[in-house]
């Protein structure tokens, strides 16, 4: 059936109404920095970083940008804050005495973290890096905090127990980084080396590489996680001095 002209100016009319609500519902609540930031995590986890930009945050909030401008000024801002929430979700009992225990409880928890918001990982990574200490937000520095007084109660000196922290975050920021990219070519193929690509390696050059293609195909992020945790920690305890075990 042909839509009469009347019809379709109707039909255009009600979707600018419907939407022009939409806008109007999400512009009804409070804007505060925390809903501009949960609004940007959500934008990063579903499009990526690259996707993010100040335009688009208003639209997912509602407002106009200059409204959001008052509680972020930029889009590093923006960045550094979706690190932040992240990061403040990440729980630390300083006063645990299994620091052991409790630092594998960390990894665990930052990995969760990690495949959970994917898209986030590079910010994690690099934002706090690229800020002064003193600088960054203290959700971003509370987990040092906290991690320090774990270990010093533990017996750690304060530079050992600095020592901890840097081993454990660099062990576990290299390792959801390889995790989240560990891409399998083909799925379909029950050939390991057909799944993984790597017929694409001469066998000539790469013999070890390609001759691990069973161990490289199982891989399991989980366990990978509870190996290294075992190689790092068993060798923390065997290394630094003046340890209380």
């Amino acid at each position: 059936m042909t839509e009469r002209p009347a019809d379709r100016k109707n039909s255009r009319s009600v979707r600018r109404r419907s939407g022009a609500a939409g806008t109007a519902a999400r512009g009804d609540r409070p804007v505060t920095r925390a809903v501009v930031l949960d609004a940007a995590l959500e934008l990063v986890d579903r499009d990526g970083v690259e996707a993010l930009s100040m335009r688009r945050l208003a639209e997912a909030v509602g407002r106009d940008p200059m409204v959001i401008y008052r509680h972020v000024p930029n889009k590093a801002a923006v960045l550094d804050g979706v690190a932040e929430i992240v990061f403040a979700r990440l729980t630390v009992d300083p006063t645990d005495t299994d620091w052991a225990g409790q630092l594998r409880g960390i990894a665990r928890d930052f990995r969760g973290l990690a495949l959970a918001h994917p898209r986030v990982v590079p910010l994690l990574v690099t934002r706090p890096l690229a800020t002064p200490l003193g600088m960054r937000p203290p959700a971003v520095v509370r987990p040092l905090e906290n991690i320090l007084e774990l270990l010093t109660r533990a017996g750690f000196s304060g530079a050992d127990a600095l020592h901890v922290y840097r081993a454990l975050f660099g062990f576990l920021y290299g390792h959801v980084l390889n995790e989240l990219q560990e891409v399998v070519e083909r799925p379909e193929e029950t050939d390991e080396v057909l799944r993984l690509g790597l017929y694409r390696l001469p066998i000539e050059e790469f013999p070890r590489v390609r001759g691990l293609a069973s161990a490289l195909a199982a891989y399991d992020g989980g366990a990978e996680l509870e190996r290294g945790l075992d190689i790092l920690l068993t060798g923390l305890a065997a290394t630094l001095p003046g340890l209380g075990r």
